[in-house]
């Protein structure tokens, strides 16, 4: 039997499939949660993949009961994030990334 954690992330993933699909992308869930179902040996992280006008998207999805109290937005578009040494990541709302899509 599945744990009730692994059925929150794989109902998670295919919501986020749905929605990717509503927005004209031509998405898919890996299978397993692991990208390299979709031939990638290197794309074990890969749960979701979309592709639309020729790019292609490669999403891990997270969900989680709470969320850090920085990542809330405010009144702001986005949040920046980096941790030493590390690249800057952009975390944005879903809504809001699709819309610039279309």
């Amino acid at each position: 039997m599945t744990s009730r954690a692994k059925r929150k992330g794989n109902t998670y993933e295919l919501e986020v499939v749905k929605e990717l699909e509503d927005h004209g992308f031509d998405a898919e869930r890996s299978w397993g949660s692991d990208g390299r179902s979709f031939g990638d040996e290197y794309a074990s992280d890969v749960d979701v993949r979309a592709v639309k006008d020729g790019k292609e998207y490669r999403i891990q999805c997270k969900r989680r009961k709470t969320s850090p109290n920085w990542l809330y937005f405010g009144t702001c578009d986005m949040v920046v994030y980096r941790a030493d040494r590390e690249e800057t990541i952009v975390f944005m709302k879903l809504k809001d990334w699709l819309n610039d899509k279309k």
